[in-house]
């Protein structure tokens, strides 16, 4: 019985030393990832029963042969159990890591549902609230003159155009998000479909004496599908227009390198504040804190939107394969699609 007890006396000592020794490395280590805990934690205590082991047999006086094979034996466990432990903590490790990812983005999607229902509720609710009024004053007929009338049902029909646009831009990003968009790729040359952009805004640009340049060369083909690559190259150049100060410079050009097609649109809207160029493509990101918006300068309802323009871009751009991204220049700031080569 005395022998029993100091055999589990030695194997506590041991492991006692071991495992405090574990505790201090994970405190040391409290900073690490979720593997390197793991890893810690199942070396310490394989070690703890192998020194338990090793302290108990050179206590019991084994001969020479004998304890040699206590050690291979043990060893050889302790190499197996550590090896299966590693491996499925790997697993384990990418499991939580993957959850508490997958935790964040989900709260942050919801955050970012919230207030895009919060804004759009907003810009629904303003229009409506303008157009029950003059639908109110046609119907009750207070007002009388021809030019009245013929006012408000413009600004009815601008009212009902701009909701309109909110309701596609809605849409769209719904279709983009389900992963509903069924794209069908065929070869589109770029410049055409830059010219049909420009032709597109250019009244806007030019009622509000902004200049529209091209690239005279570089314009590659590209292989994509072409109603949602116009649009995004669309919004793109209308975002421009809109923060741009009347008499500035729109530029777009387009080329291509060993991994990448690219179309950037550069513009003189005076820059982007840092901290909001990683918001820029969210859907709930407006950005007036980056640029001031052109209210009041002629922006008919079909070029203005609820905000969703460069969302709808990064997700049409997204489901190419490819990227968007933004950045300050001299004056400015720069907005660059990027698309696979593989699709050109």
């Amino acid at each position: 019985m005395k022998d029993m007890l100091l055999i589990g006396l030695y194997a506590l000592l041991s492991g006692t030393v071991i495992a405090t020794g574990g505790a201090i490395a994970l405190r040391l280590l409290r900073g690490r990832s979720i593997l390197v805990h793991i890893g810690v934690l199942l070396a310490a205590t394989v070690i703890a029963v192998v020194s338990g082991v090793v302290t108990v047999a050179q206590a019991m006086f084994l001969s020479a042969h004998d304890l040699q094979v206590v050690l291979v034996t043990v060893a050889a466990s302790a190499l197996v159990s550590l090896a299966v432990g590693f491996t499925f903590g790997r697993r384990l490790a990418a499991s939580a890591v993957w959850a508490a990812q997958a935790e964040a983005q989900e709260r942050k999607a919801e955050a970012g549902r919230r207030e895009l229902v919060a804004w759009v509720s907003h810009d629904l609710r303003t229009p409506l609230a303008g157009l029950r009024a003059m639908a109110e004053a046609l119907e009750d007929g207070v007002v009388h003159d021809r030019g009245t009338v013929a006012e408000y049902h413009r600004r009815i029909g601008v009212e009902t155009d701009r909701m309109t646009r909110l309701v596609d831009d809605l849409f769209e990003l719904s279709r983009i998000n389900a992963g509903a968009l069924r794209l069908v790729p065929t070869r589109i040359p770029l410049a055409d479909l830059v010219s049909d952009a420009l032709t597109t805004i250019a009244p806007l640009a030019a009622s509000r004496r902004i200049r529209l340049i091209a690239a005279d060369s570089g314009w590659p083909t590209v292989m994509a599908s072409e109603p949602e690559l116009a649009r995004a190259v669309t919004n793109l150049l209308v975002n421009s227009v809109r923060y741009t100060p009347p008499d500035g410079t729109v530029r777009i050009a387009a080329g291509h390198d060993r991994k990448d097609v690219w179309l950037a649109v550069s513009d003189t809207c005076g820059g982007i504040p840092e901290a909001d160029l990683p918001r820029l493509f969210d859907v709930a990101f407006r950005g007036e804190r980056a640029r001031t918006p052109a209210h009041g300068t002629g922006l008919p309802a079909a070029m203005t939107g609820g905000g969703l323009g460069l969302a709808i871009v990064r997700g049409l751009v997204e489901a190419h394969g490819g990227r968007v991204e933004a950045h300050n220049i001299d004056r400015g700031c720069r907005f660059v699609l990027h698309i696979p080569a593989s699709t050109a």
